[in-house]
């Protein structure tokens, strides 16, 4: 079998094990929303492909070729955060292939040259594809459009290829986030050392050389793609192996008992399980540091500058995302984590439901940080402290209520410590991206409706009671929420059992 085949039949493969996953045939709703959301992104990128070939054609100081280029730094970086959504790396695939007769690299090889092809990149040919027949094909011909679409493409690839290499060394350390700021950095060093037109100038030039078919070019664009392929084919194999083989030595550490919650009899030993969770498991504690790095950094750009201050709506969005982020990335795959034990947890009446209290109240108090790291805010008079309080109110009343309904329908576990092997990575719950968009938007949406039909201070008014009802009544909620997962419970454990 030569390496062509075997990339056909790990294609297959791939396309197989996602139709033969418990969770192909769920969340339909979900899922036609989500189609429904790309759509539009869709209909959006081709609405830019048409506005920025209708500036190019307005230029007078650059040509199509050149005008493209020069905003290429923009569109990399818009497309390297992006591909958090939706990309994953794949080497969570490699493993059950690890010890069949092939080479050494043949498999992982497979997997990085199918994100080369796969539809992260392909999409950027709604935006490429009506700029050039829009500004290229009939005034320059058609092999310049050619070469402007395969052109961008190869870049389009080289920025997937990085994202990779950055996506899989921040599975290992946060502080390679280091890494990505640093080559941006220098990427936008000549406009903040000279200015706009400077930078411009240097990649309309590299723009140029394309454009004159400059075999140098080229060639460093191929290289850069090959360079690109081996380091990611190292890497991805070199970590696989490390997890697969538990090469990772194990440190002891002291065992922290907190006897504080010991008061809250079994309520305060969930509690603490959620506590320990945090602290011992690596995938758990690696999403809260980056949470809290976020609102704390979010919370400084909001006090210390005015990059949100270009309208209400996004005054009001930024200042609901940092009470939201908590709920967000972590309360939004509520019992997932919980699936790599659930048949213990199962074995006594009702631990499900002083879990699920127990998960309330400790998310509930985590947004005491956010309401502190804001009130700056509130200080330096770019809010109220009404705002401020109403906003942590619902989020704990409403917006939790609502999260904390995915305990019924998360079904897939998540991995507490592996990262690149765990097959739970490679699926993806609609439900919680639909739920997330809600949880982000629904405050922002409620808001400029009161606002517009009643006052500011009325608006956050009904927000700050709404919210106090929902905690008055959070036992009942939880208790609908624990009586529904009861009843789909043998559903759900299969399909822990399943993704574990």
């Amino acid at each position: 079998m030569n390496r062509f085949q075997l990339f056909r039949i790990l294609r297959r493969h791939i396309r197989l094990s996602e139709r033969r996953s418990m969770v192909f045939e769920q969340n339909r709703v979900a899922k036609f929303v989500m189609y429904l959301l790309a759509a539009f992104m869709y209909v959006y990128m081709l609405m830019i492909s048409v506005m920025l070939a209708v500036v190019a054609n307005d230029s007078e100081t650059l040509t199509s070729y050149e005008f493209i280029f020069a905003l290429m730094p923009f569109l990399l970086v818009l497309d390297f955060f992006f591909r958090f959504i939706g990309q994953q790396t794949p080497s969570q695939l490699v493993k059950p292939y690890m010890l069949l007769p092939m080479p050494k690299y043949a498999c992982v090889e497979s997997f990085v040259l199918s994100s080369m092809v796969s539809l992260n990149n392909l999409q950027w040919m709604l935006i490429t594809v009506p700029y050039a027949i829009m500004t290229m094909l009939f005034s320059e011909g058609l092999l310049v459009s050619l070469c402007f679409l395969i052109t961008f493409q190869l870049i389009v690839i080289i920025n997937s290829q990085w994202y990779m290499l950055v996506r899989t060394l921040l599975s290992v350390s946060m502080l390679w986030w280091l890494l990505p700021a640093a080559v941006y950095a220098l990427l936008f060093m000549p406009w903040y050392l000279a200015d706009i037109d400077n930078f411009f100038d240097i990649f309309s030039y590299v723009g140029r050389c394309f454009a004159d078919y400059n075999p140098l070019a080229y060639t460093i664009l191929f290289a850069v793609i090959a360079a690109f392929f081996f380091i990611n084919r190292k890497m991805q194999y070199h970590f696989t192996y490390i997890e697969s083989g538990n090469v990772e030595k194990t440190k002891m550490k002291n065992v922290t008992e907190l006897y504080a919650l010991d008061r809250f009899g079994e309520l305060g030993e969930y509690l603490k399980l959620e506590v320990k969770s945090i602290m011992r498991n690596k995938n758990m504690r690696r999403s809260f540091i980056v949470s809290t790095c976020l609102i704390t950094g979010l919370s400084m750009l909001i006090s210390f500058t005015d990059f949100y201050e270009y309208n209400s709506f996004s005054h009001d969005f930024w200042i609901v995302y940092t009470f939201v982020l908590y709920g967000a990335t972590t309360l939004i795959k509520i019992m997932s984590a919980e699936g790599n034990y659930m048949d213990g947890l199962m074995s006594h009446k009702e631990n499900i439901f002083y879990l699920l209290k127990a998960k309330y109240y400790f998310h509930g108090t985590m947004l005491l940080l956010p309401f502190l790291l804001m009130t700056p805010v509130a200080f330096v008079g770019r809010c109220s402290f009404l705002m401020l309080f109403s906003m942590m109110i619902f989020t704990v009343g409403p917006i939790y209520c609502m999260l904390m309904q995915m305990a019924v329908y998360n079904k897939q576990t998540i991995p507490l410590n592996t990262k690149f092997i765990s097959k739970g990575n490679m699926e993806t719950n609609y439900f919680q991206i639909v739920a997330e968009m809600i949880a982000l938007f629904m405050p922002v949406i409620l808001i400029s409706l009161l606002r517009v039909a009643l006052n500011e201070v009325t608006a956050y008014l009904l927000l700050l009671v709404t919210g106090l009802a929902f905690i008055a009544l959070y036992n009942l909620w939880i208790r609908n929420i624990y009586k529904r997962f009861m009843k789909r419970r043998y559903i759900n454990m299969e399909a822990f059992r399943y993704t574990k």
